[in-house]
Parts: C-alpha cells; sequence; structure tokens
C-alpha cells in the first residue's frame, strides 16, 4: 500500500458519514478498524503490493507485454464475436440478449377495456341500467356483478343504457364510456344511473392498439430481457424468445494452498473466489456449467484446459512467472494465442486473456482476490458482453470526495460508495487480498496513474447487481474435481 494513502489509514471518525443515496440497504456497512487482509498469500507466489510513488514496483523486462486498462478492456471487448441465437422459454430468457427485434403479436389491448370499476354508459345521463341477469341467450358476460375481466364480449349497448363493469373488463359494443364506480348514484328503485361529475367520450376506456398494434417492434434486437421485458413480451404475445446464446463457462481454482471448509490452518487459507466467481460470471450473463480446484501441477491444469467445452475458461492464480505458476506454460503447450498479457491496472496487473481455440477463450485472473474481482471487470465483462450480445451500460463519472493516491504507472480501482447523486466515496480496505471494502461498495472508481484529488470526477464501474441485479440467479454450477 502507499504509506501516504488516506484511505488505508484513516480512522473511521476521519471519515464522511454514508447518506442515503447508496443503493445498498445500510452503506454504513463499510468496515472499520487496522486494514487486515483476508488471508497470507502463499510465498511461492509475487505478491501485488503497492510501492511507494516514487519507486518502481517491478523489473522493466516485466511489464514488457502490459497495456493500458483501457486498452485491455477494448481488446477483451473486440476478441469474440455474438455466440448464435437460440429459442428459450419467457422463463429461461432473463438476461439475455434478444437476437432479433421484439414485434408485436397482437394489438394491446386487443380490445376495449375498462380502465376502472364502475359502468359502461352509452350516450349522456342519466342512464336505464339494463338487466344483469343471465339468460338462457346470453353469453354468460353479464352476471348480478355486471360484466367482468375475462369472458367474451358483451351483448350491445342501446343509447342511454348503462351496465356495470369491472377493471380489465372487455367494454360492450356502443358504450361511449366508463363512469367510475365513485362518480355514479343510483336511484329510482336501483334502475336509474346519476353522474355526479361530467364524463366526456371515451372517458376511463383504454381503446384497442393504445399502447401498440399487432406488427410494432417493441424493442430491437441487442435488447436486454429484464423482468419488464419479460412482461411485454408475454403481453404481446410471446411464450418464447430468440436470444443471443449465453456463454458457457467452466472456472479452474488453481492452488495446493486452499481449503473450502473449516478455519486456514497449517499455512492453508480458505478459497474466497469459488464461492465468488460462479455468482458474478452469472450475473455477467454467463452460464457456469463448473468450478473445479486444481492443484499446483502442470499436468493437471493442462488436462483441465485442453478437456474442457466452454466458451470460456476462468483460472484464478498462476498467471505469474513463479515456480508453481503453469497458466503460461499451459498456453503455450495447447498453442493458445496471446491476445492480453498483463494490464497496467492495481490491483490485478498479472490478469491474461488468451484464445485457445475458434470461439474458445481462457480468462487468467490473479489469485489475490480484490485483484481476480479487476480481472473480472478488465476482461471478462467485456469478453461475456461481447459474446452474449449484451448492450454496454453507458459510462458515466461521480465526484470523488476525498483525494486517491495514484500508481505512478498503472490505473487503480478503488471501490466506493455513492452520496448525493453524483459523488463517490473511496472505502478503505482496496489491497489485493482484500474483500472487505467491495463488499460494502456501490462500485468501482477508476483512478488514473497519478491519482485523483478531491472533487476529481472519475469514470464509474458498476456491480453487476448494483446495475441492474438480474442474471444471479441464472444457469448452474457444479464444484467438481480438487481436493479440500
Amino acid at each position: 500500500m502507499f504509506n501516504s494513502d488516506p484511505f488505508s489509514e484513516a480512522s473511521s471518525a476521519d471519515r464522511p458519514a454514508p447518506d442515503d443515496r447508496s443503493r445498498r440497504p445500510d452503506s454504513s456497512a463499510e468496515p472499520t478498524g487496522p486494514a487486515e487482509p483476508t488471508g497470507p498469500t502463499k510465498s511461492t507466489r509475487p505478491t501485488e503490493v503497492d510501492p511507494p510513488a516514487d519507486v518502481p514496483d517491478e523489473a522493466p523486462e516485466a511489464r514488457a507485454h502490459a497495456i493500458a486498462w483501457h486498452a485491455a478492456r477494448t481488446a477483451a471487448a473486440r476478441a469474440a464475436q455474438p455466440l448464435p441465437s437460440v429459442v428459450r422459454p419467457l422463463g429461461e430468457a432473463l438476461g439475455q440478449a434478444l437476437a432479433e427485434p421484439l414485434a408485436a403479436l397482437t394489438d394491446l389491448p386487443s380490445f376495449d377495456t375498462s380502465a376502472m370499476d364502475g359502468w359502461a354508459v352509452a350516450g349522456p345521463g342519466p342512464w336505464r341500467l339494463v338487466s344483469e341477469d343471465v339468460t338462457p341467450e346470453d353469453t354468460g358476460t353479464r352476471t348480478d356483478a355486471g360484466i367482468l375481466a375475462g369472458h367474451a364480449e358483451a351483448a350491445p349497448l342501446s343509447d342511454g343504457d348503462a351496465v356495470r363493469i369491472a377493471t380489465g373488463a372487455r367494454v360492450p359494443p356502443g358504450a361511449t364510456a366508463v363512469l367510475r364506480s365513485e362518480h355514479g348514484k343510483v336511484r329510482g328503485e336501483g334502475r336509474e344511473l346519476y353522474a355526479s361529475r361530467h364524463i366526456t367520450q371515451g372517458q376511463d376506456i383504454r381503446p384497442r392498439g393504445q399502447e401498440c398494434r399487432r406488427g410494432d417492434v417493441l424493442l430491437p434486437a441487442g435488447a436486454l430481457v429484464t423482468p419488464v421485458v419479460l412482461g411485454l413480451a408475454a403481453a404481446a404475445g410471446y411464450d418464447e424468445l430468440t436470444v443471443t446464446s449465453r456463454p458457457r463457462v467452466e472456472v479452474l481454482v488453481l492452488g495446493d494452498e486452499l481449503l473450502r471448509a473449516g478455519l486456514p490452518h497449517d499455512g492453508r487459507i480458505r478459497d474466497a473466489l469459488g464461492p465468488l466467481l460462479g455468482p458474478w460470471l452469472r450475473a455477467l450473463g454467463a452460464e457456469v456449467v463448473a468450478t473445479r480446484h486444481v492443484g499446483d501441477d502442470p499436468e493437471a491444469l493442462h488436462t483441465a484446459v485442453s478437456a474442457s467445452t466452454a466458451d470460456v475458461v476462468v483460472t484464478t492464480g498462476g498467471t505469474a512467472a513463479g515456480p508453481v505458476d503453469h497458466v503460461h506454460p499451459t498456453l503455450r503447450r495447447l498453442g493458445a494465442e496471446q491476445l492480453v498479457d498483463g494490464v497496467e491496472v492495481r490491483p490485478g496487473h498479472p490478469m491474461l486473456l488468451a484464445r485457445l481455440a475458434p470461439g474458445r477463450y481462457l480468462v487468467g485472473l490473479p489469485g489475490n482476490p480484490l485483484a481476480a474481482v479487476s480481472g473480472l471487470l478488465t476482461l471478462a465483462e467485456p469478453l461475456l458482453r461481447t459474446l452474449s450480445a449484451r448492450p454496454a451500460p453507458p459510462p458515466y463519472r461521480a465526484r470523488l470526495t476525498e483525494a486517491v493516491q495514484g500508481h505512478p504507472v498503472d490505473t487503480r480501482l478503488i471501490p466506493v460508495v455513492y452520496q448525493h447523486g453524483d459523488r463517490a466515496r473511496p472505502l478503505r480496505f482496496h489491497g489485493p487480498a482484500m474483500l472487505r471494502g467491495i463488499a460494502a461498495a456501490d462500485a468501482l472508481a477508476v483512478v488514473p496513474p497519478g491519482g485523483a484529488d478531491q472533487g476529481a470526477e472519475a469514470e464509474i464501474l458498476d456491480l453487476p447487481w448494483t446495475a441492474d441485479g438480474i442474471g444471479i440467479s441464472a444457469g448452474t454450477t457444479t464444484d467438481t474435481g480438487g481436493t479440500p
């Protein structure tokens, strides 16, 4: 860490109080107290620490292939083409992108509909209440409660007639308006209806085709299927949608030191990325087919990667040049095309992106938890967005409530919470091995090399669940392989 970074040294009393702008139920959930790592880092793998601003962080040759952060995101987005389209039932299309325009299959509404409970009336009042008794000749559309929703067309009304009607019911032919229940009074032994206020032609009637006509394009191809889109599609007559396929992703969590249960012991630590990556990738539109644990064995890694049939393999750890970092040698053995080999970003600079074969990719994430999250947002998110044809989120910026110390050459990603609409408060606990800060965050702020002053505008990266809240439960994941 930078010793001068105010967010790693400030006490809780020095931090601004949270306000009600945060999208989380309680933005005061930011942890306080000394900055502790989530667990020890494997000693044989290079750790990522922020050096003082005037000291180089690594030998120049180690950065020979690293590219700028924005360039890396652009490269990841351009590395692939959208997957083929598939037809899905409405209940399985959430979070995917429409592969073709959504055109209405019917008028909406498909018939003149009452917008209120009351009386359907014909002509000026007062009106005669027509019989609401069901007769053998009647179609069953009138009961002693009047015309109800879900019934066939009622008998026509003559000028001066009125009949009770429910919200959503089909307006009978001849009706000129609907008089709301609270605006009408029945007199004359229940046979005459009077209005307490003037009503106009067509009042409280939703005319056929008011929202759309059959064939109207409701949404363009590429639109994201949200819960509201599912409702609109159902209303417009759809039982299924043609959407872009969901990318199939396999996660390989690497390392002999990782435990999947219990407390850390004997130099081993809990795996934080196995539980984190599957839900995060599903929130990015992926179908996570498996999460496997692979030890520090080059042959085991080679077998796991070469045997995978997923569109994208995501690995954790092993992306540097230590004695048990086997990702680069594995990619060379497989003849993979290296697309991104290191990114000028903190945390997470040893991340990588490779093309295993046409239409198949590997995203190598660093092993430290927050560094891995940085890799998700830098490489995995743009790649998966392109594969699934999901729309890119509109860029936006927010003003920082405090200054942020910068890295001399790298971009920094700092967890923040929202305040007062267009302001973002940086959080503590943003070391590469820490998750406390981002667990309390709304987003990450992109801090350029050299840092940012208080009040400066920073680019903001929303977290998937704060951006649109969909896709987190989509797809399945299977935890297989490896040892605890």
